[in-house]
């Protein structure tokens, strides 16, 4: 009969306790499959306890065993120092549902006939590396914009101060009128500028922020400015607590995204019947980049409008590209940056009929 794998000691337990911090699934597997330690999200995913989960083999949970038993061997006896497959991961507390496709990563540890085994979700794997492409292109548009902007704004001072001497000494009254529009002028486009550096500026106020009250200042503010024709619906869940932020900041991204949903709603405000909806939930078990958080904000702005155009789906997030003509196409970068600043992400769902912007922010 075989032997019984050895416990692991408490200081063992104690150092991979921090595995529970990871957003992927991490268990210690001895070479014959019996689970010796399980993470927080392992137990998550398989909807059991971590006992029961510890009283369990590897092996059992797995749809193709003997590929799993083959590489956890071949590990352990220090065949390969790491080995990697695509699996299909059994639920054992979800009985009717498919088996969950996962990357399965098997690593050796200095433990003899031990492995440490991460198994990471592909449709999870697929959206880490949609968040962290989305990252990586809004650092790149920050910098874009930083950089046009100070390009801008050096010669725009220039350009008002030469405006306001020659006010001064010219005499003719029509002339005067031709440097007020030079002046005018540059001040519009440094507000612009202004606009464009205000993400890159830390937060000024850090308190504690109630989502709702975000919510309706902002709903307040849209009806002040569409009081006809548009209903601004509230369907939010009341049990969500405080959470650290910028308050004005988190307006201002919910305003430039529910404004954004007025405009395009101008044919339904005309016949009455336009509604912007915002709505808020608690998540449990989200996952934000690499980091898997136990409970996150999900605050959605959705509204019954045509839907942003296909040409510009993919790219609605970019500075300076705008659906309406007139537009800045600042609204939502903005938008974008301040919900970063907050180790948030904000997603994008449209077809015509329907446009939901979700906004994702993890609670303490």
């Amino acid at each position: 009969m075989a032997s019984q794998p050895p416990a692991l000691t408490s200081a063992q337990t104690r150092a991979y306790e921090a595995f529970d911090q990871l957003a992927t699934m991490v268990a210690v597997v001895h070479r014959e499959g019996s689970c010796l330690f399980a993470n927080a999200a392992f137990e998550h995913v398989l909807g059991l306890s971590r006992r029961s989960v510890l009283r369990g083999s590897l092996f059992d949970w797995f749809v193709d065993a003997q590929i799993v038993r083959d590489t956890v061997d071949a590990v352990a006896r220090n065949d390969f120092a790491t080995s990697r497959f695509e699996g299909l991961l059994r639920r054992p507390a979800q009985l009717h549902s498919d088996p969950l496709p996962v990357h399965v990563i098997v690593n050796q540890i200095d433990r003899p006939d031990q492995v440490l085994v991460e198994l990471v979700e592909i449709e999870q794997q697929t959206r880490m590396d949609r968040e962290e492409r989305a990252l990586g292109q809004a650092a790149a548009n920050k910098e874009l914009i930083r950089n046009l902007a100070h390009e801008i704004k050096n010669p725009l001072g220039g350009i008002r101060g030469a405006a306001q001497l020659l006010e001064m000494e010219v005499e003719s009254r029509a002339l005067t009128e031709y440097t007020q529009v030079i002046i005018q002028e540059a001040d519009r486009l440094q507000a612009l500028v202004d606009r464009l550096l205000a993400p890159h500026r830390k937060p000024h106020v850090v308190s504690d922020v109630n989502i709702h009250e975000v919510c309706e200042r902002v709903r307040a503010l849209i009806l002040a400015e569409f009081p006809r024709g548009l209903t601004v619906r509230r369907d939010y869940d009341t049990s969500i607590p405080e959470f650290r932020g910028d308050r004005e900041q988190l307006i201002q991204a919910v305003l430039n995204i529910a404004h954004n949903a007025a405009q395009a709603l101008t044919e339904r405000i005309a016949q009455g019947d336009a509604v912007i909806t915002l709505r808020t939930r608690i998540a449990r078990q989200v996952t934000l980049g690499k980091q898997r958080y136990r409970l996150a904000l999900d605050l959605h702005i959705e509204d019954n409008g045509p839907g942003i155009p296909e040409s510009i789906r993919d790219r609605i997030f970019y500075p300076l590209v705008s659906g309406r003509d007139g537009g800045s196409g600042l609204g939502l970068t903005l938008a974008q940056t301040f919900v970063q600043q907050h180790q948030g992400v904000i997603e994008c769902a449209s077809e015509p009929g329907q446009t939901i912007f979700k906004i994702v922010i993890p609670l303490p």
